[in-house]
């Protein structure tokens, strides 16, 4: 049996055995098809299941639910979608807040889904703290983002400043500078998520085949080493892992996300720290922090990872000791008194960026191909708003979720814009990514003159601007 509890802490939390599903031993002919058991593949398969129960569904898994990014990620279940502003630009101020609605309302529907199924995945919707926390560079990028927020018709409803003192009221940093609270995100266990879905859509009527790699895909039909499955729609819900199957890579490549847990924290620690509504929390750098508090009082917290050359999966999670390091002091920098604590686990995963980072719900009806992806490490919300839509795509449903600016409804694959071929891909990342550094080291460091700051902030973001 595959190590699968030891993927992340979420896995290894998880109160039940880990033994694999049956796996695909004979061919089948079903309505839909879906090629992976995470986030996107079970949402498609439950809307379409409550829409249309008679469907015959079949879900083929390489591994076992959750074993990607579904159980991998840091547990933010946001109401957002990657690139959003720019998608919603050229929408009309009331299409536009329609739009902002229905993303901010995906951790309520998340939410009805779980009373209803009888999911318990340690929901708490807490929002979300965004905290200028480590230099003051931070507070005048923050208030510039939410400038941009309300310039698109937001509101103090969606997104509100805090003041140092109203931060600290919620979480207490070592520097606090203000910050942007966010109503719409709340935090969960994702394996717990995962795997209640797997069981919902089970009782549902969906078969699920674990331990059966897909080795072939095609319009109509799908083959593992053992069997083949024939289908009018075939949903290939595999986000970070696409590269396994051409020739979706060249769409969406893999990137990774490292994260780290320290040990069950004291109530007075906590007490010192704040976090006592479930928020999840994030320090405003380019170096992509978030963290939570998890349902045992841990503290969870995670950064941007990398990228390997070709666009290839990271295969082996066990974090190197600097990997470890580098989280351990971003997360210090806010909590000082967490600088030598017990970290019990560190893992990480491959998520999917797609050209542009902009998401995409596609549907190619003459093909009879849907796929969702390109979530960027928002995925966790963004599936379910994915399942939806595939659903109503598939169906033909009128809906509003069929209308917004992400969903490709007519053309195949073409439709997407493909990443450059390599070494442009890795040489115009780890170029980005080192700016990225020299800016947090420059700002972190209250002796860095003036110019070196400006200079350091102004090539981050001219850097940052090519990764659009």
């Amino acid at each position: 049996m595959p190590a699968w509890r030891t993927i992340s802490l979420w896995m290894d939390q998880l109160d039940e055995p880990l033994v694999a599903r049956p796996s695909l031993e004979q061919d089948l002919d079903v309505d839909v098809a879906i090629i992976g058991a995470g986030y996107t593949g079970l949402w498609t398969a439950y809307y379409l299941k409550r829409h249309k129960p008679e469907l015959n569904i079949a879900i083929v898994e390489a591994q076992t639910a959750g074993f990607g990014a579904s159980g991998r990620n840091g547990g933010w279940l946001m109401g957002n979608l990657l690139g959003e502003d720019s998608l919603l630009a050229g929408l009309s101020p009331p299409a536009r807040r329609a739009s902002y609605d229905l993303l901010h309302g995906i951790p309520d529907e998340v939410a009805s889904v779980l009373e209803r199924e009888g999911i318990d995945c340690d929901y708490r919707k807490g929002g979300v703290l965004y905290c200028a926390a480590r230099y003051p560079e931070q507070e005048a990028s923050l208030r510039g983002y939410l400038d941009s927020l309300y310039a698109q018709g937001l509101n103090e409803a969606d997104y509100r400043w805090l003041s140092p003192e109203q931060l600290v009221g919620q979480i207490r940093i070592a520097n606090p500078y203000g910050g942007i609270q966010a109503t719409h995100c709340a935090t969960i266990n994702p394996a717990k998520l995962v795997r209640g879905l797997a069981r919902a859509v089970e009782r549902m009527g969906v078969k699920i085949y674990e331990n059966s790699p897909v080795q072939q895909w095609q319009s109509g039909s799908l083959s593992t080493a053992k069997a083949a499955v024939r289908c009018r729609w075939l949903v290939p819900a595999v986000e970070g892992y696409a590269v396994t199957l051409a020739p979706l890579g060249r769409y969406q490549l893999p990137v990774q996300s490292l994260l780290v847990a320290t040990e069950p924290l004291s109530a007075a620690t906590w007490d010192e720290i704040g976090l006592n509504q479930g928020q999840a929390f994030g320090e405003s750098s380019r170096q992509v922090t978030y963290g939570q508090r998890s349902a045992d009082n841990r503290l969870v917290f995670g950064a941007r990872g990398g990228y390997q050359f070709g666009g290839q999966l990271r295969q082996n999670f066990d974090l190197t000791s600097s990997e470890v390091e580098l989280r351990r002091y971003l997360f210090s920098e806010l909590f000082p008194q967490l600088k030598n604590v017990e970290i019990t686990h560190s893992w990480g995963g491959n998520l999917g960026m797609s050209r542009r980072f902009r998401p995409h719900m596609l549907c190619d009806t003459r093909s009879g191909i849907a796929l969702s992806g390109g979530y960027g490490g928002e995925g966790v919300g963004a599936s379910n708003l994915g399942g939806r839509t595939l659903a109503d795509l598939i169906l033909e449903r009128d809906s509003e979720l069929v209308r917004q600016p992400w969903v490709i409804a007519q053309g195949g694959l073409d439709a997407l814009k493909a990443w450059e071929p390599e070494p442009l891909r890795w040489l115009g990342y780890n170029a980005i990514i080192q700016s990225f550094i020299h800016e947090d080291q420059t700002l972190a460091n209250p002796g860095s003159a003036p110019w070196r700051r400006k200079l350091a902030s102004r090539v981050a973001g001219f850097m940052e601007g090519f990764m659009h």
